[in-house]
């Protein structure tokens, strides 16, 4: 019997707002400030037009000039996110806010009401934060990956606590009896944990999607746990189609230990696509961003994503065997695991980092760009990709106005978008309270 909702595959755009190459915005025409309202707000417009699922916006919450532009300097995700909303009318926003440097609480009530903000399309990407140059901004230490673990799953389980303190139906504001609010319908949470006393409840109602979406990109093994226990979409990085299909089968895997199907969780590996109308345009642009690639700014990428300056090796000899770092355990596992495959010098794998910070680039024509998407989509390495836009404007409506449309016509892609909240987007149920 034919399926009659076959799959179909899903896109995040992951915006930076000088693009996902360090040096994008040194493109002719292109956007080069992440704090420019305007320019972010013309994005979006762009991607609601492409039908993508969702903008994604990650953080950091510290700033050093060598790092690329858009983590620097930037505008606060969520207060971003709540002006989009008032621009956009389908489109999913997700933002990443920090279990290691954040409460439960603020987080919850700050989800809860860009979902209603937004009419249901909000996400939030928990993060345990892998850099330790930020606890200096709170004056504290920083705790170790399985410690940061720890708390990021105390912290999920008192967040979506908070969130189903309320019943759909407790507001009732009947006029002829004057009740407002029925007290029945409120539960605090009078939670007690190792790292969290939280009573509840939010003093805000239940969110339109009951829950608001959960991100996450954790690659290590405490991080695929938590993901397979809470994350309804999981953005992975990855550079090499087989080990793509291996993760992917490897996290579907976990998900029945936790009384989920495979289905409850969206898999989005992160992609750069460089797309031109032919093989020839698309391979002329990206060689002009890497020649905006100067040494010192790939070798301090490089770094900062293994964990130790690697100013000291020989660029043009091998890959120096070192240690997984407590920080950006997934990028630098998937790096290393390349760079020793194929063979590469330091030099290759600083360029490759410095393409797309560790991120798979795909370059080529629109048809080869669809091609190569719709075999792993087909193949079981994706539920669909997180698109990182080399630069903007042109880098992502290249792809937009180039890709989307194979992808549609091919009935791989929808054409309209199907309800009114991301749950819809991504065919995900409202979740009864709990």
């Amino acid at each position: 019997m034919t399926d009659p909702t076959p799959r179909r595959m899903h896109l995040g755009l992951f915006l930076l707002g000088t693009g996902s190459h360090v040096a994008g915005w040194r493109m002719p025409g292109a956007v080069d400030s992440f704090q420019d309202l305007s320019a972010i707000q013309e994005i979006a417009r762009t991607a609601e037009r492409g039908c993508f699922d969702l903008i994604f916006i990650g953080d950091n919450l510290y700033a050093d000039p060598a790092a690329h532009p858009s983590y620097t300097l930037r505008l606060e995700p969520l207060t971003l996110l709540a002006a989009l909303a008032t621009t956009t009318r389908h489109i999913g926003l997700g933002a990443t806010v920090s279990t290691t440097y954040a409460d439960p609480f603020t987080v919850a009530r700050a989800f809860a009401s860009l979902d209603h903000i937004s009419g249901g399309r909000a996400a939030w990407n928990a993060v345990t934060t892998a850099n330790p140059a930020t606890a200096a901004n709170f004056g504290t230490t920083h705790p170790d990956h399985a410690r940061r673990y720890e708390r990021a799953g105390e912290f999920l389980d008192v967040v979506r606590g908070l969130w189903d303190g309320w019943a759909d139906d407790a507001v009732v504001a009947d006029r002829a009896s004057g009740l407002y609010i029925d007290p029945a319908g409120l539960r605090a949470l009078d939670h007690h944990g190792p790292f969290f006393t939280v009573k509840g409840p939010l003093n805000i109602g239940r969110a339109p999607q009951g829950r608001p979406i959960v991100l996450q990109a954790g690659g290590s093994e405490a991080g695929l746990d938590l993901a397979a226990r809470t994350a309804d979409v999981v953005f992975s990085v990855v550079q090499d189609l087989d080990e793509a299909r291996a993760a992917y089968a490897a996290l579907k895997g976990r998900l029945p230990a936790h009384g989920r199907r495979p289905q409850d969780v969206t898999v989005l590996p992160g992609v750069m696509p460089v797309v031109g109308r032919t093989e020839r345009e698309a391979f002329d642009t990206l060689a002009q961003l890497q020649g905006f690639v100067g040494e010192r700014n790939a070798l301090a990428l490089l770094s900062d994503r293994l964990g130790q300056d690697m100013s000291a090796y020989d660029l043009d000899g091998p890959v120096p065997e070192i240690a997984l770092p407590d920080s950006y355990h997934s990028f630098a596992r998937v790096m290393l695991a390349k760079a020793r495959r194929e063979g590469m010098t330091l030099r290759d794998l600083y360029n490759l980092t410095a393409a797309a910070r560790g991120h798979w680039v795909l370059c080529g024509s629109a048809e080869t760009v669809a091609d190569t998407l719709q075999h792993w989509f087909e193949t079981g390495a994706a539920d669909g990709f997180n698109i990182m836009p080399p630069y903007f404007h042109d880098g992502f409506t290249a792809f937009v106005d180039l890709v989307v449309p194979l992808l549609q016509e091919r009935g791989l892609f929808r054409r309209e978008y199907p309800g009114a909240t991301l749950r819809d987007t991504l065919g995900l149920a409202r979740p009864e309270r709990a």
